[in-house]
């Protein structure tokens, strides 16, 4: 059972937790208990596929999904659509240093691990729980949430999935991968603002009741894709399990050692679902939050202050540019001890004032499990370059913050505890920041992105991702773009409803195009 994490909603199943996305007045699900490993449950799973590992923790927090439609649904959702068997395969890039590689599914980057299995768990749901409504799943993205989603719900029957991301805020490979998307129920929309506007506006239309209710008697009820569905964070948490066991199975480390993950992050889910796979008895001795230049966590965690009113940059690294981390709500919930009260208060704080603190109490008891720091441009160029250099291996930019980030760790704490450095993205994916650190020389996605592709390939000595070869020739399918105050607008455009003021009572009517 789920609950809400400022306990402003009645208790829940998981189906139905999948299904709201989000607490409707505000608030996130989180499972009303958490589950914990059995004795020996963990080190049984040692040498089993990621499918199997995924069953057993799927198992534990889908109470009202059968075994049979659990496993069916990971049978579905990871086959040949990943490029490895292993799904997430770690690579050696030390003694003491393995890279978590989640790049390896349709889009090339680590979404696609969650949202090729979430649309399943949602359509179960939907069958469960007998709703008539059509599904509208609304996803503001950073950029690799978009096109995951995209693809994941593709051609769903009973399902729409509309797509906001900040306009020119995202690379041009993330954008053309997005706006090329195919399916008769997919929807793009370029924001302009940033992404904190994409999710600020998304969020406001879950939390609108009246718009909800509007929805309803049209025959639509709203969905979320982005972290803040429990359907979306779970899956995420097998890899971790998955990482830890593979350490063991190689031999690196013994069962019961403690390792460290190094998490690349914006909106703090990644990191959130290590911080579970820990709570339900992974050894883990450290998380490594790791941000770039819009250093909103790293700020968070050193002080105990959250400010969310600050100046905003576009990096290189632009899937994390984020200063609003949603999922951070649920990991306070936790240090609060689960008390509601408190995260109702600071997040009436955060969006009235623009910030709210913690308190000591709390702030040590993040820093235990945590530690936090971030990495400029210049230094996020430089550990691409390095690793490429000393070990032959490229990464991407969000990868290369978490190396630069890892690096400061270890200078700081001199702990050499085996850690594992999640690669979130394909170095393909932003072709024009790797080669400029590979290179030396500035280059601009604006031209031909193409071309970029295979001079990477040719400058690494890697093949082209599968997601990207014959991404050129795809037609470009949507061409929205709208002001981040016309979001709702567009969801009604898209939805075949349109606004009617009657000037003479001053009130609106609401009705389908069709309908007209």
């Amino acid at each position: 059972m789920y609950i809400s994490t400022r306990g402003n909603f009645p208790v829940v199943t998981a189906a139905e937790a999948i299904k709201l996305g989000m607490v409707p007045a505000g608030g996130l699900f989180v499972p009303q208990n958490i589950p914990t490993f059995a004795e020996e449950e963990l080190k049984s799973l040692i040498g089993k596929t990621y499918q199997d590992v995924a069953a057993q923790v799927l198992t534990l927090y889908l109470e009202d999904y059968s075994q049979a439609e659990i496993a069916a649904c990971l049978k579905k959702a990871y086959r040949e659509n990943f490029a490895h068997q292993e799904i997430t395969p770690l690579y050696r890039l030390t003694d003491s240093t393995y890279l978590l590689e989640l790049w390896h599914g349709p889009t090339a980057a680590f979404k696609d691990v969650a949202l090729q299995l979430m649309p399943l768990l949602l359509s179960l749901a939907l069958r469960k729980l007998q709703v008539a409504e059509e599904m509208v799943i609304l996803v503001a993205t950073s950029g690799d949430t978009g096109k995951a989603a995209l693809e994941g719900f593709k051609d769903v029957p009973g399902l729409k999935i509309v797509c906001f991301y900040p306009d020119q805020g995202v690379s041009a490979i993330q954008e053309r991968q997005m706006v090329t998307t195919e399916g008769q129920n997919t929807y793009v929309v370029g924001v302009r603002g940033n992404f904190d506007d994409c999710q600020n506006e998304v969020k406001a239309l879950f939390a609108d009741e009246a718009f909800r209710s509007f929805l309803a008697e049209k025959g639509f009820a709203l969905s979320s894709a982005n972290s803040i569905n429990w359907g979306r964070l779970l899956p995420q948490i097998v890899y971790y399990v998955y990482a830890y066991l593979n350490l063991v199975q190689r031999g690196r480390i013994v069962y019961g050692e403690k390792i460290n993950f190094v998490v690349p992050t914006g909106n703090f889910g990644n990191i959130l679902a290590a911080w579970y796979a820990r709570r339900m008895g992974l050894p883990i001795h450290k998380l490594i939050c790791a941000s770039n230049e819009n250093k909103v966590l790293t700020d968070f965690f050193r002080t105990g202050i959250y400010k969310k009113n600050r100046p905003f940059k576009q990096t290189n690294s632009p899937s994390m540019d984020i200063l609003i981390s949603s999922n951070l709500e649920r990991f306070l919930f936790e240090m609060t001890g689960r008390n509601d009260k408190t995260i109702a208060a600071w997040m009436s704080e955060l969006q009235e004032k623009g910030h709210f603190a913690v308190g000591q109490e709390v702030q040590k008891a993040m820093q235990e499990i945590l530690w936090a720091g971030f990495a400029t441009e210049e230094e996020t160029l430089a550990a691409l370059k390095e690793t490429y250099t000393s070990k032959g291996y490229t990464l991407d930019p969000h990868t290369a913050v978490g190396m630069k980030v890892y690096q400061q760790y270890i200078a700081e704490t001199g702990d050499e505890t085996v850690t594992v450095l999640d690669a979130t993205a394909s170095p393909f994916k932003f072709t024009a920041s790797v080669l400029q650190a590979l290179t030396g020389s500035q280059l601009s996605s604006a031209g031909d992105e193409f071309a970029l592709l295979r001079e990477l390939s040719r400058q690494s000595g890697l093949p082209i991702h599968p997601a990207l070869q014959d991404l050129e020739q795809k037609p470009i399918l949507h061409q929205r773009v709208c002001n981040k105050e016309e979001i709702k607008k567009e969801v009604k455009d898209i939805l075949n409803i349109v606004f009617k003021i009657a000037d003479d009572l001053g009130m609106l009517l609401l009705d389908r195009k069709d309908l007209k």
